[in-house]
């Protein structure tokens, strides 16, 4: 994980198109299961806020979704607020299904450094420069959803690796794609 500059601008016509929209189908359905789908047409101001790269796995991705990030089990009434997105890979968002968000750390919450991609082995691991504060809501996080070891995560970082090592990729590339490989790589230079 990696910081996320934030608040990530609302994009015009969400209130109408999304909040709104969604806060008058939410009143003529309050017994749903799943609220109704608007925030999908704003899903790609979400991945430019996010310079397409997903808020758990800190790598580009070529089409993410919206994550709530209190989720709509958590809480309906959020979901339709803007301030409660992030973009993240399909398969991850997945994964975070139903977790509590007291329990995941929040990718705007995310300082520099506080997480690192070990080489060789392509595992993302804690720093000591978390604040005591997240530190355990940190650990939960890489508990809980597979962005540390999973192997759907670490084939794609060693192909983000591969590609810097072969030379189809500067290391200025790298850093814009995939954050953590970079440092690492740097750190590794040292």
């Amino acid at each position: 994980m990696i910081p996320v500059p934030h608040p990530i601008p609302e994009p015009n016509g969400f209130n109408d198109k999304c909040r709104q929209a969604g806060t008058d189908w939410l009143t003529a359905n309050p017994n749903c299961k799943r609220p109704r789908d608007f925030w999908s047409p704003f899903r790609h101001a979400l991945a430019d806020g996010f310079s397409n790269r997903c808020g758990y796995g800190a790598m580009w991705i070529a089409s993410g979704t919206v994550d709530h990030f209190v989720s709509c089990d958590e809480d309906k009434s959020l979901a339709y607020e803007w301030s409660n997105y992030r973009y993240v890979d399909g398969w991850v968002n997945s994964s975070k299904s139903k977790k509590p968000s007291a329990d995941i750390l929040d990718p705007f919450d995310v300082g520099n450094g506080w997480f690192e991609i070990l080489l060789p082995s392509m595992q993302l691991v804690l720093t000591d420069a978390i604040p005591p504060a997240f530190r355990e809501k940190a650990e939960k996080t890489l508990a809980q959803l597979p962005i540390r070891d999973d192997e759907r995560i670490l084939r794609t970082r060693r192909e983000w690796y591969r590609m810097y090592e072969d030379g189809e990729l500067t290391l200025e590339g790298l850093r814009k794609k995939a954050p953590l490989i970079a440092a690492a790589v740097e750190k590794q230079a040292v």
